[in-house]
């Protein structure tokens, strides 16, 4: 396990930092400016590096255990498009609609793959529907030092716990390639995920829910715990944008996590807290999985204490007065 473990993060980080010298001498750069939380031009596409050791840990997987090949395969030619489309909006914008039409063909191989090793309608929709909300919940959250991927790291453990088997390995490989990528993010960001890290990290997470539902039906509510602190501030930013009827599908910095993060100054306390958060939920998960009852009232409540939250932030505490380009210079993004 712990070979394991070191071989993504080892596979990361060499990864990453190959990136990053690639990134530079193509000039894929992310300029500072008013839609954007960052302050300093930051090369971007060094979640490619996570991806290759998810596909390692995916032939890895096949080979030992072929039980899980159909859906294995599915997860890797899904993986390939999510990130693939990603890899070339990061050298060259892409219509988010086209981004959309293949995240959609993605989920589609995904579901069909569930289906043929569940035998599950209901888990292929899940499928499905996982890949179309996570893969574009953590390409709206990627808006600042070390939070897409911090999150990822832990939700990937705590959902590949409760899937078991060959997708607790699937966790673990994201949760250690997460962490061999966030020295390079975080404090100080050397390098973005870039479109190819994000997507890529909501697809994976997808499968782990997808794996972890059918492994234990039981503990569905369970499994929002986890992914608490992106679903409620995407869910609700979006939903407020719409309402507006703003161009919702446009980069912004609007969410609570950028709106708290350009008033503080610093983007290390808002990724530490969401961190912690989810530390908090990814335990509770995890515990109640195996031992607990009334697992639906606390995931009510959690979710009602994290829209709380979302609302104070946006609202009444420190992101109320916070406006586009307040200075970021503490974190020298």
């Amino acid at each position: 396990m712990v070979l394991w473990w070191l071989l993504h993060f080892i596979i990361a980080a060499a990864g990453t930092w190959l990136a990053r010298r690639y990134a530079l001498h193509r000039e894929l750069i992310d300029q500072p400016g008013e839609r954007r939380s960052h302050a300093v031009p930051t090369p971007r596409g060094g979640g490619a590096a996570i991806v290759v050791a998810l596909m390692v840990a995916a032939a890895a997987l096949a080979w030992r255990q072929p039980q899980h090949i159909v859906l294995l395969t599915a997860f890797v030619i899904g993986l390939m498009l999510v990130a693939g489309v990603g890899l070339i909006d990061d050298h060259r914008p892409l219509s988010p609609w086209l981004r959309l039409g293949v995240q959609a063909i993605a989920a589609s191989i995904l579901a069909v793959g569930a289906a043929g090793t569940w035998g599950d309608l209901r888990i292929a929709v899940l499928a499905f529907v996982a890949v179309m909300v996570l893969t574009n919940v953590w390409n709206f959250m990627d808006g600042i030092n070390g939070l897409a991927a911090s999150q990822a790291a832990l939700a990937a453990w705590a959902l590949g716990a409760m899937a078991g088997g060959a997708w607790a390995l699937l966790g673990l490989a994201l949760c250690a390639a997460c962490l061999g990528f966030l020295p390079f993010n975080f404090p100080r960001a050397r390098i973005f995920l870039g479109d190819v890290g994000s997507g890529s990290l909501g697809f994976v997470l997808a499968t782990l829910v997808t794996a972890a539902l059918a492994a234990a039906p039981a503990n569905g509510w369970l499994l929002l715990l986890p992914l608490s602190a992106f679903l409620v501030d995407a869910s609700l930013t979006l939903i407020r944008r719409m309402a507006r009827r703003e161009r919702w599908w446009t980069p912004h910095t609007q969410h609570a996590y950028q709106r708290w993060a350009a008033a503080a100054g610093t983007h290390t306390i808002v990724t530490l807290a969401y961190a912690g958060w989810t530390a908090v939920a990814c335990l509770l998960a995890v515990g109640l999985a195996t031992n607990g009852t009334g697992r639906g009232a606390l995931v009510l409540g959690w979710v009602m204490v994290a829209t709380a939250a979302w609302g104070w932030l946006q609202y009444r505490g420190p992101g109320r007065q916070a406006t586009l380009g307040t200075n970021l210079e503490k974190d020298r993004e």
